[in-house]
């Protein structure tokens, strides 16, 4: 049984929202948002990465760093960029990208239902990312960036987003990605207590995108709870910001790899080492997009080649091993390349499909990179048949397109 909960968001006035809303914080460089920044002052990322109101050089970890970002959530607050609802709602939040929707229901889940399980992860979180999200949301008093969850089915759910939709939205507008955002406020407490009680019959919520933002935020919360000693439960530190979509209308894309050789090897020392486990195939100099599971298209000297994966390789009945991430990883990057842990080597990047395998190319081909890796995406069905199994995908094994963006909806801790 899931819980949801409404809330009384902090969120821009509709003339300001397009202004406001900002890519999440680990998508964009401090240089990319220093630059986006000068050109739109109320965007948002002055709170979610504040070290662009910092001279340059500034430690992205510094005390300062977290201060200014409550600062900056103040002074929006006091000068009426930002606004409160009166009462707890339930926003629904939709994107449009490329003709495709998603829809979600923003609401609060319970920490609870994190720690116990009922909201299920597939990913390892680094301490360095956890620590620095728990120090943002504590100093700030507040979730400034929402979870991206999903779950199976719809029910009343889809019946209620219906209803909405043909009313009048309180945000519609085209980001600078070019993806439309529509935000209508479900502020009928009929309609709210029915969409939590549909939520009370999904048995289990999946993290797609936020692991580091959802650890970091439950684990204020328990650390709330332990100051306290005593508490009931409904405070609203119990609860965290997140988004929530069907998987049915959920995109998963492509996550490609940039590799270095240390031992500056020639293309076909390569080509042979990774015939061991692979049927090599060159494919010529026009982009090669990998088209089904258990392919890659390996980038090389000017030069694409398919890469399909041989039988005996991998196990098909292990839902981690048959992943074509651990396959590659296992099979290809660890072997050819000597790079035994991707989370941490500085001889392997990974790069998001939305830029494209021409934008994968170019690092190749201008920025010193040896080798580049086009991926088949993973599937939503590998996400849940994995955070089911209680299992952990390997790093940088899913993205998401269209990304949430951050600064439509601000939920207070201590509110």
């Amino acid at each position: 049984m899931a819980v949801l909960r409404a809330f009384k968001a902090i969120r821009p006035t509709k003339d300001k929202a397009a202004a406001v809303a900002a890519l999440p914080y680990d998508v964009l460089s401090t240089k990319e948002a220093r630059e986006i920044v000068k050109q739109n002052p109320i965007s948002f990322l002055r709170i979610d990465k504040a070290e662009v109101d910092l001279p340059e050089g500034t430690d992205l970890y510094a005390d300062e760093v977290y201060l200014k970002a409550k600062e900056n959530l103040e002074s929006y607050i006091n000068d009426g960029i930002f606004i409160q609802d009166e009462k707890p709602c339930l926003y629904i939040y939709r994107q449009i990208m490329d003709g495709r929707a998603q829809t979600g229901i923003v609401g609060c889940l319970s920490i609870d239902d994190y720690v116990n399980n009922v909201i299920k992860k597939h990913e390892l979180t680094r301490a360095d990312k956890e620590v620095d999200r728990f120090r943002h949301v504590d100093t700030c008093d507040a979730h400034t960036g929402p979870i991206f969850i999903t779950y199976k089915g719809g029910g009343s759910i889809d019946e209620i987003i219906a209803k909405y939709e043909k009313t009048e939205p309180e945000y519609d507008f085209v980001s600078c990605q070019g993806v439309r955002q529509i935000v209508w406020i479900v502020s009928d407490e009929t309609d709210i207590n029915r969409i939590i009680e549909e939520f009370k019959k999904i048995n289990s919520l999946y993290i797609a995108d936020g692991h580091h933002r959802s650890a970091s935020a439950v684990h204020v919360g328990l650390k709330r709870r332990k100051e306290l000693g005593s508490y009931t439960g409904e405070e609203e530190f119990n609860f965290f910001l997140a988004v929530v979509f069907k998987c049915e209308e959920l995109k998963l894309m492509d996550y490609n790899r940039l590799l270095k050789d240390s031992e500056n090897r020639s293309a076909e020392e390569i080509i042979r080492l990774s015939e061991k486990n692979f049927y090599v195939t060159e494919k010529g100099a026009e982009n090669f997009r990998p088209s089904e599971k258990h392919t890659f298209g390996l980038y090389l000297d000017g030069l694409w080649y398919e890469l399909r994966a041989k039988d005996g390789t991998f196990d098909e009945n292990d839902p981690v091993d048959r992943l074509d991430v651990t396959i590659l990883q296992k099979n290809f990057i660890a072997p050819v390349f000597g790079i035994e842990d991707p989370r941490t080597d500085d001889r392997i990047d990974f790069v998001g499909g939305i830029r494209g395998l021409d934008g994968l190319k170019r690092r190749v081909d201008e920025n010193g990179w040896r080798a580049a890796v086009a991926m088949y995406p993973t599937t939503i069905d590998d996400l849940m048949s994995i955070s089911d199994a209680g299992l952990i995908m390997p790093p940088k094994s899913t993205w998401f397109e269209p990304k949430l963006l951050s600064g439509l909806f601000i939920h207070k801790l201590s509110d």
